[in-house]
């Protein structure tokens, strides 16, 4: 069964977010390669790790969160699971890519 593996926070103030989630869970970042993307350890023991960017696109407006989360799902096939999520009724955000360092893998 697919499970979830990593997740993204989208942030327009990286720094303000960052802040937020250190005080609010005493989260830690790191810098990850030259792009402004952060990793986000979420500590020992159960759970999964994940990731920060910049946010793309408009900042909400009329009542939106401020953030935008994304979670990332182990599959076997990723181009399956994408039409399946279109019929479905879901869109594709950002075209899937490879994830720098990870043998191939696909986002």
């Amino acid at each position: 069964m697919p499970r979830p593996i990593h997740f993204e926070i989208h942030a327009d103030d990286m720094d303000r977010a960052q802040a937020f989630y250190e005080t609010l869970f005493g989260w830690t970042f790191r810098s990850w390669g030259d792009e402004a993307y952060r990793l986000v350890l979420t500590g020992e023991g159960p759970g999964i790790d994940g990731g920060m960017v910049r946010r793309r696109g408009a900042p909400p407006v009329g009542g939106e969160p401020l953030g935008s989360w994304v979670c990332t799902v182990d599959v076997e096939d990723v181009d399956a699971y994408v039409a399946r999520a279109q019929a479905q009724g879901g869109l594709v955000a950002v075209p899937k890519m490879a994830v720098p360092g990870s043998a191939g893998s696909l986002m």
